[in-house]
Parts: structure tokens; C-alpha cells; sequence
């Protein structure tokens, strides 16, 4: 079963044409970085016109590039929620017009449940029941996956994501847009252990995290060193910096794990990119004798494949969306239906 997939919940236009929910035959990607770069961030607005202009020809792309004509689609999936409006909006009218032009069904896919099935793509032996964490710029959350659709989150973020805080850190450090990996490339050079950096703990919680705290000492601990004419050292704090964020994700982890009782693991998003955080996820899991799937780089950040993945599995769970489907910014992945 052939489905072109659509991801726009960003700044990254992606269309690509996924065969049985594990077979990647295409996977058109345009990337906006470089333009919101100039603003230290992504600006809603501009992504929804870049949106715009890129996702038909990344069709014919997608298309061309899988080796197959608009007749060998069998379905259309699509990003519906969570992201920024304006950008989600784009992808969901586009996928609607191409699903009713060729005849098919249109299949509604949550972006954290993409991300999640990243990992199907890479590891065909893998199957659920198992245990995500998905950290990306926009989510940070431990989630029990007890079957391809039937998911449910057991912890997460009180506040900021964990992506979130890294591009804060880095604007703040002076380092390019996106900042998770300046971050990791620049923290690669350094032992860190030099800057004190807070670990929040939810009372009552004990499974969910909380971000804020650690952002704004980063961001404190530069401005007071800047406003005394100290020099830091952006490499070590860099380094101490992933570290905190990854000493607030894997023990909840592990904890999650126990809790639940589950052998394996898999990391989802883009923050599953970071170098510190695959490192102390591996020896955790090593230690516990869980087994740990972490997505290849290239499918850690957005992308058109993980929409197409998880859109079979939603085809195959009778998952179908009328021409009336809307965009929405946020919404709880319990809520999906």
C-alpha cells in the first residue's frame, strides 16, 4: 500500500511516499532554517507562505523521486495537529485537494505519533507494546505506546520542551538557529562539570519534568557575565547544559520503564539527535537490560516519511478524516480519537 505523506508543522515542508507503513520510497524535504536563522527563530507567518509556495512541486518530487504515478497512491496522510497554525493549515488543505482529486482516503496523523514511528522505518523488527520518549522542539513526554494507535503519555513537560530550552541556550550563547546542534557540536569540545545548572523536580510528579528553571539560568548566568565583563566558557556551559537536560530525561525514563515494566525503548524528535543524551540513554537502558532503538539522525528531526509510517497504521485502524479535517496548534496525544 502506497501513501504520500505530508509534514508542515514547522519550518520544514516535507511530502514523501511510504510503502506498508515501513518502506521509505521518497522523502522530499525543504528546510527553512537558514531564513528564520536571520531572527533567532521561526516566524509563523513566514513559514505558512514558504509552505505554500514549496509543497507542490515537493510533490511531483516525492512523486517522481518513489518511482510512481499519482495512480499507485493508495491513501493520503497528513500532520493535523499539534504546530503552528498557520503552518499545519497549509499541509492539511493541500493534502485535502490531492486526496479528493485522486480518489483516495484522507488518514489524520498526530505529529508525536510520527515522530514516534520514525522508528518503524529504521527497525522493521520493531512492534509495539514499548515505551517513547519523544523530545522535540515543541513536546518533551514519556509515552506508553500499547499498540500502533492506542498510545497514552504517563509523563511530561510542566512548561518548556526540552528543544525549546536549547534554542533559548544558544540564541543566548550567540550560536546559529536551530540551536540544537551548534549546542552538541559546540558541548563536543568540552568535559563541562564547570557550571552548576539546576534539575527540576515536580512534586507529585514524578514522571513529569519541568524546563523553565534551567532556561532561565542559562540565560541569567550569561547576562550577569556579560554585564561584569566576565569571559565564559561557552563550550563547558554547552556541555553542562545537555547534560542537565539529559539528567532530567533518562532517569524519568527509567523510571517510566520500571514502572511500567517494559523492555524496551525507543527516543523520538529531534533533541533524540543530541549526542549526550543518545550516550546516557544507551549506557541506562545497557545497565537495565532494555533493549533501546534511537532513530539515525536524519529521521530525529521532522520529516514527510514518519507521517506516511504512521499513517498506514491509522489506515489499517479504520482512521479515515472527511473533507471538513482542521488544523490544530495544540492537542494532547490522549486526545487523539
Amino acid at each position: 500500500m502506497n501513501i504520500l505523506a505530508f509534514e508542515s508543522s514547522c519550518d520544514e515542508t516535507a511530502v514523501s511516499v511510504v510503502r506498508d507503513g515501513r518502506t521509505v520510497l521518497s522523502d522530499a524535504i525543504l528546510s527553512q532554517a537558514d531564513m528564520h536563522a536571520l531572527y533567532g527563530g521561526v516566524v509563523p507567518e513566514i513559514a505558512s507562505r514558504k509552505h505554500v509556495e514549496a509543497i507542490a512541486g515537493l510533490t511531483e518530487q516525492a512523486l517522481a523521486d518513489a518511482g510512481v504515478s499519482k495512480q499507485d497512491i493508495d491513501a493520503v496522510a497528513v500532520t493535523y495537529a499539534p504546530g503552528l497554525i498557520g503552518a499545519v493549515l497549509v499541509g492539511v488543505s493541500f493534502a485535502k485537494s490531492v486526496a479528493y482529486a485522486l480518489g483516495v482516503p484522507l488518514v489524520p496523523v498526530h505529529h508525536i505519533r510520527g515522530h514516534i514511528a520514525a522508528n518503524y522505518l529504521a527497525f522493521p523488527e520493531l512492534k509495539p507494546p514499548f515505551l517513547a520518549l519523544a523530545i522535540s522542539g515543541g513536546n518533551t513526554m514519556i509515552v506508553d505506546v500499547k499498540d500502533y494507535t492506542d498510545m497514552e503519555i504517563i509523563g511530561a513537560t510542566r512548561d518548556d520542551a526540552a528543544g525549546e530550552c536549547f534554542d533559548k541556550a544558544a540564541r543566548v550563547l550567540g550560536l546559529p538557529y536551530p540551536g540544537g546542534k551548534p549546542m552538541d557540536l559546540l558541548g563536543q569540545t568540552s568535559q563541562g562539570g564547570k557550571y552548576v545548572l539546576p534539575r527540576a523536580h515536580v512534586e507529585g510528579a514524578e514522571l513529569d519534568m519541568s524546563f523553565s528553571g534551567l532556561k532561565t539560568a542559562v540565560v541569567n548566568l550569561v547576562h550577569n557575565a556579560e554585564q561584569k565583563g566576565e569571559t565564559l566558557d561557552a563550550p563547558a556551559l554547552a556541555r553542562d547544559f545537555a547534560q542537565a537536560v539529559s539528567d532530567e530525561l533518562v532517569p524519568r525514563a527509567m523510571l517510566a520503564a520500571r514502572q511500567t515494566g517494559y523492555r524496551v525503548m525507543v527516543a523520538a524528535g529531534g533533541v533524540a539527535a543530541n549526542s549526550v543524551i543518545r550516550s546516557d540513554l544507551e549506557a541506562a537502558c545497557r545497565a537495565a537490560g532494555i533493549t533501546l532503538y534511537l532513530p539515525p539522525l536524519k529521521l530525529c528531526g521532522d520529516n514527510g516519511a514518519m507521517i506516511g509510517s504512521q499513517g498506514y497504521y491509522e489506515y489499517l485502524a479504520g482512521k479515515r478524516a472527511g473533507w471538513d479535517l482542521n488544523a490544530y496548534a495544540t492537542m494532547d496525544l490522549n486526545e487523539v480519537e
